[in-house]
């Protein structure tokens, strides 16, 4: 139909612990919406997967982002910009990124990251 339905999963060591919500019939979705967790101190990898809902089969893997600790490394104060998306599936084309906002707040012994998920083209 030339749309998606997309949202968004974020998984921290590939927990799910988040998921945004779908805005439907769209390419180019905006989410304005934020979230606040605790990471604990050993964490290796925040990844945003960006899904497009399907009501009669199994939801579709678009892409997905991933940060790790040592990109949040070299970004103390965080990060904004857009991303882009990269493969799940190898035998599938990727287009697309999507527009992070991610800051971590704290000290080592209580890191919180604060991140937005603003929109995705």
């Amino acid at each position: 139909t030339g749309s998606s339905d997309p949202y968004c999963i974020v998984k921290i060591d590939d927990e799910a612990i988040i998921r945004t919500a779908t805005v439907w019939k769209t390419l180019s979705p905006f989410w304005g919406e934020e979230y606040e967790v605790q990471l604990q101190p050993g964490f290796h990898s925040i990844s945003i997967y960006v899904m497009d809902e399907d009501a009669l089969s199994r939801d579709d893997v678009i892409g997905k982002v991933c940060i790790t600790r040592a990109m949040l490394a070299e970004h103390p104060k965080g990060y904004s910009g857009w991303v882009s998306l990269s493969e799940v599936d190898p035998d599938e084309e990727v287009q697309g990124e999507i527009h992070l906002r991610v800051e971590v707040l704290g000290s080592q012994g209580g890191r919180r990251l604060r991140c937005s998920v603003l929109e995705a083209r």
